[in-house]
């Protein structure tokens, strides 16, 4: 009888774990639809002002913006874009792995040097690299209650200055894009300096129309940088957050699936144990007779 109460303590476990999960999914669920609403709505305008900031600076000079200046990266900043609560299968560590090969790739002998800096956007990466070490600069989790424009263009601030005073050469950002809610894929992108389209890509466009400009070009790049610098931030920390969703959305399916697995194992189990329960006191009740009978 020990092992049938121990069996049924087990299922009752694993019960209640399929419908933490459950619920969780719901939840991850409703999420997930307002956070790919609005990546969505964000892409195509993020997209064309990179794409038109991109031709616009292809024929600039180099000099003309310390935005477009390609410095030697003694001084490099990775911003990781991860989220702050776990249960959700492999997103945050797939982001921790992407960076440290960015950096064993890229910047070794920089991070020898002790010129890596780290800015974390979310509460995951950013335990992971003072644990290590890293000169972890601020604590940005709190973006995640109320993520806006507003709030993220304040870390974009920090970077762009940062930039310009020189205490970084280059600027890197890792993050989740959200496909859909059962594929992200991680991306790394350079923020600063803003990099200019390769000749390549330019010559498989075709021939650039020739717009009158007013004010000048150099001013008109001037102003878009910041802009798209902060937009294209913004950009990666709603696909990370969708991204977020759908991997805790399909992690908790997951789970509910393994959960009902198990339970029915379980529930096989304390079958078995009820019968062979149930045929040694049918047994011993005969041996008894058997033995009262005979005497």
């Amino acid at each position: 009888m020990a092992n049938l109460k121990e069996v049924r303590n087990r299922i009752g476990s694993v019960t209640s774990t399929q419908q933490i999960t459950k619920a969780m999914k719901m939840v991850s669920a409703a999420k997930l639809k307002r956070a790919t609403n609005a990546i969505v709505q964000l892409r195509p305008y993020a997209d064309k002002l990179k794409e038109l900031l991109s031709n616009l600076s292809a024929s600039l000079e180099d000099g003309s913006s310390p935005f477009l200046a390609d410095r030697v990266p003694n001084k490099v900043l990775i911003v990781t874009v991860s989220s702050n609560r776990g249960l959700a299968g492999a997103f945050n560590a797939n982001v921790i792995k992407t960076a440290n090969n960015l950096i064993a790739e890229k910047y070794s002998d920089q991070l020898k040097a002790g010129n890596v800096s780290i800015i974390s956007i979310g509460k995951k990466t950013q335990e992971y690299y003072e644990r290590r070490k890293y000169n972890v600069i601020g604590n940005n989790n709190d973006v995640y209650n109320n993520l806006n424009f507003a709030n993220v263009s304040l870390i974009t601030e920090t970077i762009i200055q940062g930039f310009l005073k020189g205490e970084y050469d280059r600027v890197e950002v890792v993050y989740n894009h959200f496909k859909n809610a059962a594929m992200q894929f991680l991306y790394t992108e350079q923020l600063l300096p803003v990099p200019k389209p390769e000749k390549k890509q330019e010559e498989a466009k075709g021939p650039q129309i020739d717009y009158i400009l007013e004010p000048s070009k150099e001013e008109i790049v001037e102003q878009l940088i910041p802009k798209n610098i902060r937009i294209q931030l913004y950009r990666a920390v709603l696909d990370s957050n969708a991204s977020e969703h759908g991997a805790r959305m399909t992690a908790m399916d997951k789970a509910t699936e393994n959960a009902g697995d198990l339970l029915k194992a379980l529930k096989l189990s304390y079958n078995q144990a009820r019968q062979a329960a149930i045929t040694t006191e049918l047994t011993e009740i005969v041996s008894g007779a058997a033995a009262l009978s005979s005497n």
